[in-house]
């Protein structure tokens, strides 16, 4: 049944899965973010890319970690996201490796310290690992609401030819939904890693 994803049933949704993500216990979670990683680490869309900006989990979702672990063993490069004062609420993202100095951002989630000399923009990424409240097999998907990811990497939907980054949503299986009604300015996902699988989305 179609998901009826207006702004009060939107919110409603948001709050239930956080709910949801909150209710797992530790070990739960760990399970699942390992079986991602095992799947999402053998994905050719994954695989095949080289500089991908993943994110430190926040709020019970599901954590990219393991995989990132795997990816800097296959000797990718990895980013996080970064807030910037001139950014126009857009994300940039930041070289990271395990140890890099972390500080607290505006939002109390962690990201690297602002090294400019690490810094890209999102065009310059091959992949990202994309955190998501709900997701439907058309890539539609539904975030906290704040509409960075949206923003930052809204220049993709003017492309018709060469799409690049791809977006990889990270999420668990409870997250997936049969319909999500999508606005006009979302950007939808390539595919969505859960503990279950790697589901391709169908091209924009």
């Amino acid at each position: 049944m179609p998901v009826n994803t207006g702004k009060a049933d939107r919110n409603a949704l948001r709050q239930q899965v956080r709910l949801q993500r909150r209710a797992m216990t530790a070990t739960e979670q760990a399970v699942c973010a390992r079986r991602l990683a095992r799947h999402a680490g053998k994905d050719p869309l994954v695989f095949n890319s080289r500089h991908i900006a993943a994110y430190l989990a926040a709020d019970g979702e599901m954590d990219p970690w393991p995989l990132m672990e795997r990816l800097w063993s296959l000797g990718k490069i990895l980013y996080l996201p970064i807030l910037v004062p001139f950014s126009d609420q857009r994300l940039w993202f930041s070289a990271y490796t395990p140890g890099d100095p972390l500080i607290v951002n505006r939002f109390g989630i962690l990201e690297p310290e602002r090294h400019h000399y690490r810094r890209i923009s999102p065009a310059a990424l091959d992949l990202v690992l994309t955190p998501l409240v709900a997701f439907d097999p058309m890539g539609h998907r539904l975030g906290m609401g704040g509409g960075y990811y949206d923003r930052s990497f809204a220049f993709l939907n003017t492309r018709r030819h060469w799409r690049k980054p791809r977006l990889l949503g990270l999420a668990y299986e409870f997250q997936r939904h049969s319909l999500l009604e999508a606005e006009a300015w979302d950007v939808p996902l390539d595919a969505v890693a859960t503990e279950a699988c790697v589901y391709h989305c169908p091209a924009p």
